[in-house]
């Protein structure tokens, strides 16, 4: 076959492919590449709530709690609990060496036994002249006489019961036992250590109840009041509790000019909390800043380092706004910038967005 016709043939072969292309493109539905509205549920931009609100720190603590010492001195024989334990009221935590004690404890019984048998001796010596004088077999200076050793008696008695009381009272604090149910928080003491009186061994609290310590700054204190509502946010889980101010210091003589509040939380099965956590409440009002806009954080978009929402336009599609955002609250984020009080977004979508996609809003 000549060269000239072979080109002719492959000439030929690609103007018929472009035609049936052509063709077939043609025969196409004009709708085909138009997208179907993507349905959407809008909110509006507001504050939680009007006027100012002012921030502050500190941490979870629980509501019934005790710092378990001793005032007596001695070597620590035994500690009977762990870091974590469960503890029923009653139940023995730490023993201390009590020898010296136990002989007080001795001694006082002795006396108290003496003081027993010298009363009874006196009462039954009363109790016979009181007789005799009836009788007029006794004189009234010998009767006032018996009556005085009587009340002597009487008196020794009563002092060696208290000495023996103080005695016992010294051993409940060598026989160290929990003063309510718990669990044992830290221990800073082991066996064979030396306890000293007022010198820490055992924390010990009772979980479920809990309250949130935070202090406030002295140019906001005149400004907080009892049974005031406060939000409280744990910082470690994002999570927001209701709170309400049940205690208000009026001293920072130990604390720098810093005044301490004491929260009551309303805390339910779903909400976990451990002493210590780290909280932040927030006041409103006082001289703080305005309340911020706040988004929830389903809604933001995230590419790189940008942060931003979908806005709605006046046309109905949807617009990607980048935002400068703040602090986290939980369920939501703060707005620094991007967005206005009033301002439509788009917090929910079944289909995905992207600039100029039209919506179908809810």
């Amino acid at each position: 076959m000549k060269p000239e016709l072979q080109n002719f043939k492959i000439i030929g072969l690609v103007l018929l492919t472009a035609i049936i292309s052509f063709s077939c493109s043609d025969s196409k539905d004009p709708n085909q590449d138009v997208q179907a509205p993507v349905t959407v549920q809008t909110e509006k931009s507001t504050s939680p709530a009007k006027g100012n609100f002012f921030n502050a720190s500190g941490q979870i603590e629980a509501e019934e709690f005790a710092r378990i010492s001793t005032r007596v001195m001695g070597y620590v024989t035994s500690v009977y609990v762990k870091v974590g334990q469960q503890v029923q009221k009653g139940q023995a935590l730490i023993d201390i060496n009590n020898s010296d004690v136990q002989a007080k404890k001795a001694e006082a019984e002795s006396g108290v036994l003496q003081a027993q048998v010298r009363y009874q001796t006196a009462e039954k010596d009363l109790k016979r002249f009181e007789n005799l004088y009836n009788q007029n077999s006794a004189s009234e200076k010998e009767l006032e006489e018996i009556k005085t050793q009587y009340e002597i008696a009487k008196a020794q008695l009563e002092g060696a019961v208290k000495v023996k009381n103080e005695v016992e009272a010294m051993l409940s604090y060598s026989n160290i036992k929990a003063p309510f149910s718990g669990v044992i928080t830290s221990k800073s003491v082991k066996k064979g250590d030396l306890a000293k009186p007022g010198f820490p061994l055992l924390n010990l609290e009772k979980p479920g109840r809990y309250i949130a310590a935070v202090m406030v700054p002295e140019s906001q204190i005149p400004y907080i009041k009892v049974d005031r509502k406060v939000n409280v946010l744990v910082k470690s889980s994002g999570q927001n509790i209701a709170g309400i101010v049940d205690e208000v210091s009026t001293s920072s003589f130990n604390s720098g000019g810093q005044y301490l509040v004491k929260l009551k939380l309303d805390t339910d099965n779903k909400t976990t909390l451990y002493s210590g956590m780290y909280v932040s409440a927030s006041f409103e009002g006082g001289q703080g800043k305005k309340q911020p806009i706040l988004i929830p954080n389903s809604a933001i978009v995230r590419k790189g380092d940008l942060q931003g929402i979908y806005t709605v336009s006046s046309s109905e599609t949807a617009i990607l706004r980048w935002l400068k955002l703040g602090k986290n609250y939980g369920d939501s984020t703060e707005v620094l910038s991007g967005l206005t009080s009033g301002e439509e977004y788009i917090v929910k979508s079944e289909g995905k967005l992207y600039n100029g996609a039209k919506l179908n809003i809810k």
